[in-house]
């Protein structure tokens, strides 16, 4: 079954998501910033990432940036996660190749985990 890892640094979003993607039969693992999030995809080498992007020690942005620079995180598909309106995503963040954003207030658990089915099934 698919990889997914969760990079969000409120727990109880992250325990949230994480119950959802185990429930739908996804292997799982989070971390709480960018900095652990880089070292988490490096490891787990997952198939989609789940990103924050206003996170502690190392943003969204900044760990979506290495991630891209790195030979094998230049593929791995990514959606952000945020509570900023969709004007508010930096321009950069886009360039870097994302393959969602979602409002979190704007979706349910269901919908992020049925947008994750889609997106993995994308080639």
């Amino acid at each position: 079954m698919s990889k997914v890892a969760i990079v969000e640094d409120d727990a109880a979003i992250s325990q949230m998501y994480r119950i959802k993607f185990e429930a739908e039969g996804y292997t799982v693992e989070t971390a709480e910033n960018g900095k652990l999030g880089l070292a988490l995809a490096e490891e787990m080498r997952p198939d989609i990432i789940l990103l924050d992007l206003m996170m502690p020690i190392m943003t969204g942005e900044e760990m979506l940036a290495k991630l891209r620079k790195a030979a094998w995180g230049k593929n791995i598909k990514v959606i952000i996660l945020t509570n900023r309106g969709e004007q508010e995503i930096p321009p950069e963040v886009r360039t870097l190749g994302v393959d969602a954003v979602i409002l979190k207030a704007a979706m349910t658990p269901r919908q992020v985990a049925e947008l994750v089915k889609l997106k993995l099934h994308e080639k």
